[in-house]
Formats: C-alpha cells, structure tokens, sequence
C-alpha cells in the first residue's frame, strides 16, 4: 500500500526482530499484551503503520511502515528505546521484572518479498515454536 508525504509518495515496509537481554524468556503472555499496546503507542505518536507484531518468549517480530526520512536503525532505537522505558514505568515496580534489550537487532526490507508474506511468516512463528517444543517434550 502506498502511502504519502508532503514530497514523497512510499512503501517502506520493514521487519525488525530483537531479543531482551542474554535472551532469557521474559516475553509471557501479559507482558506481551502490555508490549503491543506500547508498539502501538509508539507507532501513532511517530506516524508509523504497524502492519503485524508477534511477541514471542525470547524474541520479537515486528513488520512496520514508515516514511522515508526514518532510517531503519531510527525505528529499531524508537520502538526498543521507549518501549523499554515506558514499560518500565508503568509495569516494573521491581527490578526484577523490568524489560532489557539486548544491543543488537535484525532489520530487513520487503522490498522483494511481498507485504504478505512477511505478514505470513511472523503469524507462524507462534505455530512452529509451538510444533518444535511439543517434539522436544
């Protein structure tokens, strides 16, 4: 889907996946819910379209359009930067369970992959961890 700015008419997609810190499975199921909510957040108030989000244990997906004055690792600093920060104030009252990222993350294009199938693959990540920890069981 095109989108438009004053002096540019887009389709930038891109899928950015990261992990919290060492990896460990902190992603449950309510801090999943409060983390989309968060992405959402940070998606409208930078102007963004969040075309799909998978939150999974230990890693995250995210598939987001954006105009082409932000550069990729400018979404990957947004979404990590204040999702951690705004997560952590208003859910870890602990040190425990507050949401560090690890430094790094992977960024790509849908540039000759269709919106779909990126959309596709990130729906399914839940169904093949499910499958492959069903076959180590």
């Amino acid at each position: 889907m095109d989108r438009s700015t004053t002096n540019a008419h887009f389709n930038l997609n891109y899928h950015l996946v990261w992990i919290p810190k060492y990896r460990r499975s902190v992603l449950d199921a309510a801090v999943k819910e409060r983390l989309i909510s968060i992405f959402s957040e940070i998606a409208t108030q930078r102007k963004l379209s969040m075309l799909a989000v998978e939150v999974m244990p230990d890693h995250i997906h995210l598939f987001v359009s954006s105009p082409p004055q932000n550069s990729p690792s400018l979404l990957a600093n947004w979404f990590k930067g204040i999702s951690a920060r705004l997560y952590n104030d208003r859910h870890a009252k602990d040190g425990v369970s507050r949401i560090r990222w690890a430094h790094g993350y992977y960024v790509g294009s849908a540039g000759t992959v269709t919106t779909e199938t990126v959309k596709q693959y990130i729906e399914e990540q839940t169904k093949c961890r499910d499958t492959s920890v069903e076959s180590q069981e």
